[in-house]
């Protein structure tokens, strides 16, 4: 199954004269059920296992938009309605427009990012977002589930500046990259010393 392209429409006009256009995506999430959490995919990643059958939502969004000093070219998010009485009414019926329901995710993509990245790019970037949505555990680090058997989802935060599945899969970007060649050097500070100047640190040895 091909990489899904974002519609044309999308990304081929002046954003001078237009307000930001969303656009949901269902084949990107059928792409991702057939090639990424199916055993059968070309991409099957088991760290995503507990998305199966999980109510997912995607978006195209026109562009990118730059968020303390950021690019940001996807966000992945759980659904939830922080408002009552007309506002919350308004996100719902906003959310059935778009997909015909309200999911529990939602992954949106920036159009003009990924209609000119390469296929490797567009994976990782993919990828970067599933991590983001993990199972939540219990305090015997056993995944939970829901009343209806499928996973129960949490917000996940990066492992460094990126998942360490999507260096595993992909290798390191520029930022992982400085990490990991600082990493391979003597430490300039010893431990110890770093520990006594961590708050946190001093909190969990006393």
């Amino acid at each position: 199954m091909g990489r899904p392209q974002p519609p044309s429409v999308l990304h081929d006009i002046d954003l001078e004269d237009m307000a930001m256009r969303f656009r949901p995506a269902p084949d990107v999430w059928q792409w991702i059920e057939a090639e990424v959490l199916s055993e059968d995919g070309s991409l099957h990643n088991p760290d995503h296992l507990h998305l199966q059958g999980a109510d997912v939502g995607i978006l195209w969004a026109g562009s990118c938009f730059t968020k303390q000093g950021r690019t940001v070219v996807g966000q992945a998010e759980l659904v939830a309605f922080r408002a009552g009485g007309w506002q919350k009414a308004r996100m719902e019926r906003q959310m059935v427009d778009w997909f015909g329901r309200v999911p529990e995710v939602v992954i949106t993509l920036a159009a003009d990012y990924c209609s000119q990245c390469s296929d490797t790019e567009f994976c990782a970037l993919v990828e970067h977002e599933l991590y983001h949505v993990a199972q939540e555990t219990d305090q015997y680090g056993a995944p939970k589930f829901r009343r209806d058997g499928k996973a129960a989802l949490i917000m996940r935060a990066h492992d460094v500046e990126e998942f360490v599945g999507v260096v595993r899969r992909y290798g390191a970007g520029a930022e992982v990259q400085r990490l990991i060649d600082a990493a391979k050097g003597p430490p300039e500070v010893a431990r110890l010393d770093i520990a006594r100047s961590c708050g946190t640190c001093l909190l969990r040895a006393a």
